[in-house]
């Protein structure tokens, strides 16, 4: 998938970027209850999961 897309991604459904990249685990559980107390928390996550490579 394009560096590109996940960003995108990243911003729109963090949670979904974090599956993609990394599968199910510790960062996507992670992910998912920054989304949950905060939105921005779990974009800025994602973003720096997919951006770690």
């Amino acid at each position: 998938m394009s560096q590109l897309l996940k960003i995108i991604l990243a911003i729109f459904l963090p949670f979904i970027a974090v599956l993609i990249e990394k599968g199910l685990g510790k960062d996507f559980l992670i992910n998912i209850l920054l989304c949950v107390i905060g939105y921005i928390p779990g974009i800025i996550h994602a973003l720096w999961i997919v951006s770690k490579k």
